[in-house]
């Protein structure tokens, strides 16, 4: 007796019919799109990837660079986050301890809060002082909330504000509760006029000692920024490289499903 020829296919052996030209062209469009799309993504972290890096220059030359007075009221208009900021300044006036402002903050010393203290110029007009870090405990004391106006002095790096954002809580001033060191709104709150668009964290040389529990802290101003746009390019373009292989993978199969119709 003859073999008879086994003709039954398997479910994976039967042939795939060729996509139509409109599939085709749907699919080379959105292809093209994220191809594009991640290859801009590549070139924007490329761009910040050289910001970024300006900037830690410019910080870490402005923050070592000699101490200069802090600008005067005639210069508040000119002054910016990109000429501005980290300059390391010094300023001299009368503190008003019993307006001064607590701004809630985690630093390396704990959690506690920022001391931002108002200093009344000689020439005029009010810089607000961050003049360092305490713990809670030191709010409690009954000594600080008793000290009169004085004079004094401080060094340190000039800010530009640091307003609410996304990342913060919003300010609760008729709580007296304060999550950003939004000058505008610290300064309404505690009726101060001519006050600059900037604030003084105070350094290590400003604060009477290293116990965060008795005296503000000062120095802890973190002049140290992610850089991590290198990794990001790489991936976006990594992800854009990936879509020219899977596009060639389709098309050398697509050919072969319509060399078999």
């Amino acid at each position: 007796m003859a073999a008879v020829k086994n003709t039954q296919q398997h479910p994976g052996d039967t042939p795939r019919s060729p996509r139509s030209k409109t599939t085709l062209v749907i699919l080379g469009v959105v292809a093209v799109a994220l191809f594009a799309g991640l290859c801009a993504l590549g070139t924007w972290q490329v761009h910040r990837l050289a910001w970024k890096r300006d900037l830690i220059a410019q910080v870490n030359q402005r923050a070592h660079a000699p101490t200069t007075p802090a600008p005067g009221k005639r210069d508040w208009r000119t002054l910016s986050f990109n000429n501005a900021e980290y300059r390391h300044v010094s300023a001299t006036g009368k503190y008003l301890y019993d307006q001064q402002t607590l701004v809630q903050a985690a630093t390396e010393l704990g959690s506690g809060y920022w001391v931002m203290t108002p200093l009344q110029l000689p020439e005029g007009g009010t810089v607000l002082v961050n003049r360092g870090f305490v713990l809670p405990e030191w709010r409690k004391s009954q000594v600080n909330t008793a000290q009169p106006p004085a004079e004094g002095s401080v060094t340190g790096l000039l800010r530009m504000g640091e307003p609410g954002s996304g990342f913060l809580r919003n300010n609760d001033p008729a709580s007296n509760l304060w999550y950003s060191r939004d000058l505008p709104a610290i300064a309404t709150a505690r009726g101060l006029t001519d006050v600059a668009p900037y604030f003084i964290d105070a350094d290590a040389a400003s604060s009477p000692s290293r116990d965060p529990a008795r005296d503000p802290v000062g120095g802890l101003t973190v002049l140290t920024f992610p850089n991590n746009h290198l990794v990001y390019a790489i991936t976006w373009y990594a992800l854009a490289l990936m879509i020219i292989v899977g596009v060639a993978i389709f098309v050398r199969e697509e050919k072969r499903a319509w060399g078999k119709a």
